[in-house]
Order: structure tokens, then sequence, then C-alpha cells
């Protein structure tokens, strides 16, 4: 090119030039800002795929590694105290004679001395047993008609009988002498005279004499300590206060009486007048009782349960046959302290420790429970285990 044309060229576009110095400046810096960006950009990019790879390769490697389950996390020491009260069979317990046939034990009672006294369905209708379980002496029932149900103590040590069968409750001597005689023996009635198939007795600390009347009556009946009627409370239904089979009778240090309300499932709490003081509903089917001197209410029976109908026991009451076996001790405000379940036996084939129909309960003085069956036909010993 000619040099000339080149400095006029020059010389004539300077005024331009020097006006889009400005511009062309701020494009380089837009440029350069866009530059910027665009690698950021491309950098958060970058940084997210290598954060998406290590989650990948991660979870790749979570997925080799074998779960945790509860075979593989290791349990804590735990300290192997046991805290359950638990009870024992006593073997060979007790030492029946050959000639005393097994039969239904309905009913237990201890005398002073702790010996165990057992009312049961054959003869000796009375069997005396020492704590040991050596035999010691009983006495006979003469009228095939007895049905025995419940047995007791006086404070004075006499021995009061229950019977079904004879719709009479009787007083006798620890050695079987006859003393009084309540109710009319053979007669069922519902009146001041006669029980209809009683199955209790219970004594108040001023000597009245409470009798729970019965698979008939659904009554109590309260007599004074020589056995005058006093008064009775109670009827068949389910409303509290009232009864479906009062099953068994016991009362407190204070007074108080509680009933064995079998077919309605709970344990009902009177006054000596017969004032409903408590219910206790739906905690156990409860079968038998027994008091002990610090106020303890331990019950027999099974767990709550529903009416059934049994083709060997169609017309039996409600539980039978039970479907468990349990016994329950209970304070006087009717909280469960203690829980214990037994094997269910089956009929004819009990094994040792079995229970079938249990129905009778006693508490020795060392702790050592003595309970009966109807069905597995024997009195059985346990002791608590230390």
């Amino acid at each position: 090119m000619n040099p000339l044309a080149v400095g006029v060229f020059v010389v004539n576009t300077s005024p331009l030039l020097v006006a889009l110095c400005p511009v062309l400046s701020d494009a380089r810096r837009l440029v350069r800002r866009s530059l910027s960006l665009a690698a950021l950009v491309a950098l958060m990019g970058f940084s997210a795929a290598l954060e998406a790879a290590d989650k990948k390769e991660t979870q790749k490697k979570q997925a080799q590694k074998p779960a945790a389950t509860a075979e593989t996390v290791p349990l804590p020491d735990y300290p192997r105290v046991n805290l359950a009260a638990t009870y024992e069979l006593v073997a060979n317990w007790p030492e029946r004679p050959k000639d005393v046939a097994r039969a239904a034990v309905p009913s237990i009672a201890l005398d002073k001395d702790g010996n165990v006294w057992i009312h049961t369905r054959a003869n000796p209708m009375v069997q005396v047993y020492a704590p040991d379980g050596r035999y010691l002496r009983g006495w006979k029932e003469e009228d095939s008609r007895a049905v025995p149900h419940g047995i007791a103590f006086d404070a004075e040590g006499n021995v009061w009988l229950v019977d079904v069968g004879l719709h009479n409750v009787r007083k006798y001597t620890p050695d079987g002498n006859l003393l009084l005689t309540l109710g009319v023996t053979g007669e069922a009635g519902n009146d001041d005279r006669h029980f209809n198939r009683p199955t209790g007795i219970a004594f108040a600390p001023d000597g009245d004499i409470f009798i729970a009347d019965g698979y008939g009556n659904s009554r109590i009946v309260r007599l004074d300590r020589e056995g005058n009627y006093k008064k009775a409370w109670g009827n068949l239904g389910v409303e509290p206060g009232n009864f479906s089979l009062p099953h068994a009778v016991a009362i407190d240090s204070k007074g108080r009486v509680y009933v064995a309300d079998r077919n309605n499932i709970r344990v009902q709490v009177f006054d000596a007048d017969g004032k409903l003081l408590e219910v206790w509903p739906n905690l156990i089917t409860p079968w038998g009782f027994h008091m002990t001197p610090a106020d303890e209410l331990w019950v027999c029976g099974s767990s709550p349960m529903g009416w059934t109908v049994d083709s060997k026991y169609p017309t039996a009451p409600l539980g039978c046959p039970p479907k468990d076996q349990v016994l329950a001790k209970f304070n006087t405000s009717g909280k469960m302290l203690e829980l214990h379940t037994f094997a269910k036996g089956e009929d004819e084939h009990e094994k040792p420790g079995d229970l079938n129909w249990f129905h009778a309960v006693a508490v020795g003085r060392e702790g050592s429970l003595f309970v009966g069956d109807i069905i597995g036909k024997r009195v059985q010993k346990f002791v608590r285990k230390p």
C-alpha cells in the first residue's frame, strides 16, 4: 500500500477510533465477564458431576456391604438377675395311703400348726396331711348325697364344711365330732333356714359367719357366731351387687367381704352389711380364695373367658373347661401383686405340676402353695424358689 494513502486513512479515521475506544473497552470487559461466568458454570457443572459420581460409588459400595441384622448387632450385657417370683413342685407330695382313693379336691385349709386339711369327694372325706406330706388322719362321710365344696377354720380352731349336695354347712371339732348343722340337710330353699347348693364360708373379726349361697341362690348369707340368721344380700344377675354363682367368700382383718362372682368374671367387695364397695372386673375368672393374715387375697381359676358349651360338660358354669390355669395375689385395693400360670392338664393324662380345673388354694406360713383341682383329682405342693 502507498504509505501516503495509509497516512491519509489514519488521519481521516482517528476521530472514529477515538470515539470507539470506550465502547471497545466495555466490550472487552463484557467478554471477560461472560467468559468468567461460563467458566464458573462449567466448573459448577463439573463439581456436581464429580459429586454425583462419588454418591453413586458410595451407594454401590453400600449395596455390596451386608446390612446390619439382629444377629450381627451385639446386644448389651443384660444383668441376669431373677426377679420373678416362681414356684417349684414338691415331687411325690403328699404320701396318700394306698387305700385312700384319688378324688376331686375342691377345698383346702391350714390349721394353726400348718397341717393341710383337704375336703375331698372320696372317703375319707376329710384328710389331714403334715407339711412334709405324711398322712395324719381323716374322717368319712356317711351320706351318699354329699358333694364336698368348702372347708375353713374359725378363730377357735373348729372345722367347718360346706356341702353342695347336702345343702348344708357343718361345724366339727378337729377330731371330727359334729357340733352344729346350718341349713336343712338334703333340702334346698331360699329363706333364713335353707341354702341352695352353698359353696364357701368365711368368718368376720367379730365372729359373724358369711356363707356364699351359691350355685342355687346367688346370695351371701350373714349369721352370728352361734349360727343365727342376720341378713342376706344379692340376687341372680350381672348388675354390680348381684351375682352369677358366688363361688367363694373371704374376709379381711377390717371385716370387708370379698366374693368370687365366677360367671360374671369379677371379684366384688362389700362391707359386712352388704354395701358394695368395689368391683374388680375382667382380671380373673375366680374359682377359689385364700386370705392371708397380711390381708393378701390369693385367687385361683382361669384368665377371663366367655361362655362356651363343651360336649363333655354341657350344663357346667362358665369356664368349664378352663382355657388355662392361673393364680393371682391381690392387695385389698384390687391391685394384682403376683400372677402365676400352671400347665392345663389333659383329662386323665395330667402330669405332675399340671392343674385341671384349679379349684382350691392355701398358702403356708413359709410361702408354700397347696393347690387342689377337680378333674385332676389331687392336691399338690409348690415351694417358693429363692
